[in-house]
C-alpha cells in the first residue's frame, strides 16, 4: 500500500509537471535573431515620417511615439506580440495554424469577433507547479477556433487558425497577438461595473483582468533552459515601483499566487507592499507593518524621465517622488479587489 501510494503520488507529480514552452507557430524567427521576419510590423507616422517598424509588434511601451526633450518615449503598451504568418494562399490570407505553447486547459472561447478588439480569441490556463499555481496565455485575432472550454491541450496542440479578426487590423497585417500573464482577480465582473463601460461578454478572461509578462523573452529563454520556471522568470523581472496597501483580510491576488509571496501569509501586519514592474506585473508581495489608509507608492526607481512615461501612465511624478495616477489607482484596486461585488 505504501508504494502504490508512493506510485500515485510520483505520478501526479508528473501529471502536473508543466512541459517545455515553445512557440506558437511554424515562425520560428524570434529564435534565429531575425525579429524583423517574426514580429507584424505596425504602421506609423511620427514627426511627418512614415515607416512600418516590426518594433511595433514587440513586447513592452513600443507604440505612440513622443518626443520628451531629446528622447522618443513610447505611451502605448503593448501587452503581447505579434507574430506575423508564414504562410498565406493565393487570395493572401494567412493558413498558419495557431498551437499551444505549454500544457494546459482550455478556459475561454470568443467565437464572436465583434465583442472584442482582439476578435476571435481564446485562453489557455498552464499549470506552473505541482501544487496547481498557473498562469494563462491568449491568442487573439484568430480566424478559427477548433477547440472549445474544458479541452485538454499539450505544447504543440493546434488551437486554431491565425487570422485578422479585431479591430484594426486587415488582409496584410494579419498576425497573431500572443499573451502570457497573470489572473488578477476572481471577480473581475465587479470591478469592471465600477470601472468601465458596455458589457463584459468574457467573464475573468477578459483581457483587462490579464497582466502579461514579456512573452517573447521568456520563451526566447525558455528555448535555451528547457527548466526555466515561469514563477521565476516573473519574480526575477525588474520591480521598478513598490506600492503599500492596506491588509483587510485575505489578499486574494496573493492566496491565488502563493509564489509571489515573501514571508509568512499568516502573521499579522496592517498593510501589503507590493512590488510590480514598470507595467505593472506583480513580481513580489511581502507583509508590512507600515500604516497605510489608502494605496500609496512607497517606493520607486529614480528616473530623469517623467514617469507617467515609463509606467505606461500608472504614476505621477519624477525623480524619486511618485504617486498612484487614475489608472494606478484602478490597476491597484483590481489587484487587490478594492471594489464592490458584482
Amino acid at each position: 500500500m505504501i508504494r502504490l501510494l508512493a506510485f500515485v503520488l510520483t505520478l501526479g507529480t508528473l501529471v502536473a509537471a508543466p512541459s517545455r514552452w515553445q512557440l506558437p507557430t511554424e515562425n520560428r524567427h524570434l529564435l534565429t535573431g531575425e525579429p524583423e521576419k517574426f514580429y507584424m510590423y505596425v504602421d506609423r507616422t511620427f514627426e511627418g515620417v512614415s515607416s512600418k517598424p516590426w518594433q511595433g509588434g514587440a513586447w513592452g511601451l513600443v507604440r505612440n511615439p513622443v518626443r520628451v526633450g531629446g528622447e522618443i518615449e513610447y505611451l502605448r503598451f503593448h501587452e503581447g506580440i505579434d507574430i506575423a504568418p508564414v504562410k498565406r494562399d493565393k487570395a493572401g490570407n494567412p493558413v498558419d495554424l495557431v498551437m499551444s505553447i505549454g500544457d494546459g486547459r482550455v478556459v475561454h472561447v470568443s467565437d464572436h469577433p465583434g465583442r472584442s478588439n482582439y476578435g476571435r480569441y481564446l485562453v489557455v490556463e498552464h499549470p506552473v507547479d505541482p501544487a496547481g499555481n498557473v498562469v494563462h496565455s491568449l491568442y487573439a485575432h484568430l480566424a478559427a477556433a477548433t477547440v472549445k472550454p474544458g479541452d485538454r491541450v499539450k505544447a504543440g496542440s493546434v488551437l486554431g487558425r491565425m487570422g485578422y479578426t479585431g479591430r484594426g487590423i486587415n488582409r496584410t497585417r494579419a498576425h497573431l497577438h500572443l499573451e502570457l500573464g497573470l489572473l488578477m482577480s476572481s471577480r473581475f465582473q465587479g470591478w469592471f461595473q465600477r470601472y468601465s463601460g458596455g458589457t463584459n461578454h468574457h467573464g475573468n478572461y477578459n483581457g483587462m483582468n490579464l497582466i502579461g509578462m514579456d512573452v517573447a523573452r521568456f520563451l526566447t529563454e525558455s528555448h535555451k533552459d528547457s527548466g526555466l520556471k515561469v514563477t521565476d522568470f516573473v519574480r526575477r523581472s525588474p520591480a521598478y515601483f513598490k506600492v503599500t496597501v492596506p491588509r483587510d483580510g485575505t489578499l486574494d491576488f496573493a492566496a491565488r499566487h502563493p509564489w509571489l509571496v515573501y514571508g509568512d501569509l499568516t502573521k499579522a501586519s496592517p498593510s501589503w507592499e507590493i512590488s510590480l514592474t514598470a507595467t505593472g506585473l506583480p513580481t513580489g508581495i511581502a507583509t508590512s507593518n507600515r500604516k497605510v489608509s489608502a494605496p500609496i507608492v512607497s517606493a520607486v526607481r529614480d528616473s530623469d524621465t517623467p514617469h507617467r512615461y515609463l509606467t505606461r501612465g500608472l504614476l505621477t511624478g519624477e525623480g524619486s517622488s511618485a504617486t498612484l495616477s487614475t489608472n494606478g489607482q484602478k490597476l491597484v484596486a483590481l489587484l487587490t479587489g478594492d471594489f464592490p461585488e458584482s
